[in-house]
């Protein structure tokens, strides 16, 4: 099983690629717009802390984190980090990064249906992680013993542990996208931004976004490679 299951990783390569040119597209967009200074010069945290209170959000707070482009929200402490790349800086780039967030901070607040859903699936996939290969070897052995079908129920259930991952990785994406909706609406029709400005903030929000479409990319051909795997190594009648 895991012999053929490395041998079947060449299916991830058009994913690995696709995520290589994602990386690198977000790279280059950020390093081109974090040269240009937005007209209002205040860094970008205290453009977050403005945003958060205009909206009624004075329980949130904005730190810095370390690494770049690691910013994030944590709902649970109720705490939008902001990369060492992005808390002191005035760019358009950083301002965009930071209102990303910011957008997320709105989607809890809203109760969005989607992050709903995401955030009850981590524990089941967290959980799962660790049961699904155990299932999947367990089932392929009793598939040579009389609990053969016992054994096909086993790996069924680690083929829809994994399959759960996908889904995940499908929700992702259209929150994420959201949440740069939000961004660049906040930014841009409540009149932040010159226009020029607001193309600047979406080109780097869209180069993003492409980033998750690498993850979903990558987790549908492993779930392919899973699936073919076990194919290949079970017991067929």
């Amino acid at each position: 099983m895991y012999i053929t299951y490395y041998l079947l990783g060449i299916i991830l390569l058009p994913g690995i690629i696709f995520a290589a040119y994602a990386q690198t597209r977000v790279s280059s967009k950020f390093n081109k717009y974090k040269q240009i200074d937005y007209s209002q010069t205040k860094p970008v945290h205290e453009k977050a802390r403005f945003y958060l209170d205009a909206m009624g959000m004075v329980d949130v707070n904005v730190t810095k984190t370390s690494g770049f482009l690691t910013d994030h929200y944590n709902p649970k402490t109720k705490t939008v980090a902001l990369s060492d790349e992005v808390y002191n800086s005035t760019s358009i780039a950083s301002l965009g990064i930071a209102c990303h967030e910011i957008g997320h901070v709105l989607q809890h607040k809203q109760g969005y249906g989607l992050l709903k859903l995401r955030t009850f699936l981590i524990p089941i996939i967290n959980i799962g992680s660790f049961l699904m290969w155990p299932l999947v070897i367990i089932g392929l052995l009793l598939e040579f013993t009389q609990y053969f079908y016992t054994g096909k129920v086993l790996i069924i259930i680690g083929i829809v542990i994994f399959g759960l991952s996908v889904v995940f990785s499908a929700i992702t994406l259209p929150i994420e996208k959201d949440a740069s909706k939000r961004a660049y609406k906040m930014l841009v029709e409540t009149g932040e931004l010159t226009e020029e400005e607001g193309k600047g903030v979406k080109e780097v929000l869209d180069a993003a976004a492409l980033t998750y479409v690498a993850s979903l990319l990558v987790s549908i051909l492993s779930f392919i490679r899973f699936v073919l795997a076990i194919f290949l190594s079970s017991r067929r009648d």
